[in-house]
């Protein structure tokens, strides 16, 4: 019986245009910008330290833009560049440029499935505070209260068994218990192997892999029970 939903965020509660068309983007001046106002880029700051952990050539802030840039392009999933991202993002969403997009089913079925007493989580290669500044400004209001935990890459990659083993502990449940939602195929794998019950969703014309599939939270049945 499934206790919990785990949920990624882009392409499964989230469109992948979003992501990659309104929050991607946001790129332009703005390193230079946050490296004077949070000290992330100094030799001390968390950017500088993360990114010279990765490439032994960093000795300047401009080559630390530079490598940010490339991660970007790449949409590598650095913790030190989603941390970074996530502060760029705040001002977004604060100053009301834009709202967190989230699918109207995904919205509906989450809070009937919280109201349930069914309990809820994310993980997502975008960091934590990313994934609450986008729930807190949602197209629906505020949703971040329908999550019990929030998790990104700082427990372990998502193509990793090992990182899911880590949330069914941090959550005080057995993985048999958690479905793990997900539109990318190598991810579901790795929470399966984890011991998670899986769904993908196919909303955007993703090659299925053999896991249940919905096109929509509204085709997602939660076996439930005590």
């Amino acid at each position: 019986m499934i206790k919990a939903v785990l949920t990624d965020i882009e392409g499964t509660t989230t469109s992948l245009s979003f992501v990659h068309e309104v929050l991607f983007p946001m790129r332009g001046e703005t390193w230079p910008g946050l490296s004077g106002s949070t000290g992330m880029m100094s030799k001390s700051g968390s950017c500088w330290t993360g990114c010279s952990s990765s490439s032994s050539a960093i000795s300047n802030e401009g080559q630390i833009i530079d490598l940010l840039d490339y991660w970007m392009q790449e949409d590598r999933k650095e913790t030190v560049l989603k941390s970074l991202q996530g502060l760029m993002w705040r001002t977004g969403y604060e100053n009301g440029d834009f709202t967190g997009h989230v699918y109207e089913d995904a919205a509906r079925n989450l809070r009937t499935w919280h109201e349930a007493g069914m309990e809820l989580a994310v993980f997502s290669s975008g960091s934590v505070a990313a994934q609450k500044l986008l729930f807190r400004h949602s197209d629906f209001g505020d949703l971040t209260p329908l999550f019990s935990h929030y998790f990104d890459t700082t427990i372990g990659t998502k193509r990793e068994a090992g990182a899911y083993k880590k949330i069914a502990t941090t959550m005080y449940h057995a993985s048999a218990e958690i479905l793990f939602l997900s539109d990318v195929v190598e991810e579901l794998n790795a929470a399966r192997a984890a011991g998670m019950q899986t769904t993908q969703l196919i909303r955007d014309g993703q090659a299925a892999g053999d896991h249940p599939v919905a096109a929509s939270f509204d085709e997602i049945a939660l076996k439930t029970g005590n």
